[in-house]
């Protein structure tokens, strides 16, 4: 009898020997990756490490390694089981690793940082679940958030932490100019950018191998996901933001995490659910626009604090409509 198959989500592991155990965290590892969209489901992750790796092999490693570190912390301190198996201690330390490996020099005193704040993760996330479990709302990335910020601040206290020079510049919020002409060739490749953004990639043929990812896990996360990066994309463009950041997906991504949290991960999914989905993707990039202005003076960008916040907002009104049920838990 085999002890290990291939499912349609991954591997299923029936066994408890060392190789088994090591199949199953590798296995719970590739779900995380996948859990930064939702998708509990390893084909997904592989897929989205392949276009992250096709992009940046040293942002790969940092997800890989943030997810390893999460992962681990949360086997050794006995978290839920069926968690960690489907990577739900896994996505914030991948986006904590990547996140710190883009706005900080990969230097051994980065990896090492890396590592601790995966793990802290963990602990955020744990926190966070028992904290919202009266109110039955998701941690979603705000862990991740949370954390990320923590390390940037902190290097204007520590020395030794050297930033890239990717972090926003300090100062009041200056006015915004209309910048640059959208074409066809700004949305096409703004459409795709906003996919890849999710993991700080700019690259198109990333965003299309995560979109390959999203349709082999779920044809409705990867229908809601490029009508949110769309939908984002659009209402910048409509309201006159720049054009390098409407084709470099910045106003993309949040509302594609938006659009598939709503659309089906956390409703039920219905045509009321879709059009609500929508409505959350396009206020989103008023959100983030706010938000980013917000943190501009203290130099900190705004990740994904904008899919988080809205996506609390519309779960929480939810509840109120009796248009809308949650989706049951598996």
């Amino acid at each position: 009898m085999a002890v290990l198959r291939l499912s349609t989500t991954g591997l299923e592991v029936h066994c408890d020997d060392p190789l088994s155990r090591l199949a199953g965290f590798l296995d719970s590892v590739l779900r995380g990756v996948g859990q930064v969209m939702f998708q509990n489901n390893s084909y997904a992750g592989l897929l989205f490490l392949i276009g992250i790796a096709y992009n940046s092999w040293l942002f790969a490693v940092a997800v890989l390694v943030g997810t390893v570190a999460s992962t681990l912390t949360a086997i050794v301190l006995g978290a839920d089981r069926i968690l960690v198996r489907s990577g739900m201690f896994g996505f914030n330390g991948g986006l904590v690793g990547v996140a710190l490996l883009y706005f900080l020099q990969p230097v051994p005193l980065t990896w090492a940082c890396v590592i601790l704040a995966a793990a802290c993760c963990t602990i955020v996330m744990a926190a966070m679940l028992a904290a919202f479990d009266i109110w039955k709302l998701p941690a979603l990335t705000a862990p991740f958030v949370f954390i990320s910020l923590c390390f940037f601040l902190a290097t204007a206290r520590f020395g030794r932490l050297e930033t890239t020079g990717f972090l926003p510049t300090a100062g009041l919020p200056k006015a915004a100019a209309v910048e640059g002409v959208a074409s066809a060739s700004t949305i096409a490749e703004g459409l795709f950018n906003g996919v890849s953004q999710v993991f700080f990639q700019g690259s198109a043929t990333t965003g299309m191998l995560f979109a390959a990812g999203l349709l082999v896990a779920s044809r409705m996360a990867f229908a809601a996901g490029l009508a949110g990066s769309l939908a984002g994309l659009l209402v910048a463009w409509g309201m006159g933001a720049a054009e390098p950041a409407i084709r470099a997906g910045a106003f993309g991504f949040n509302s594609l995490l938006v659009a598939i949290a709503l659309a089906g991960t956390f409703l039920t999914p219905s045509w009321a659910a879709i059009a609500y989905a929508l409505l959350g993707a396009i206020a989103t990039p008023f959100v983030a626009a706010a938000a980013a202005a917000a943190l501009e003076p203290l130099g900190m960008p705004a990740l994904t604090l904008p899919f988080v916040l809205v996506t609390w907002i519309f779960l929480l009104a939810s509840r109120r409509f009796p248009k809308f049920r949650a989706k049951p838990t598996a």
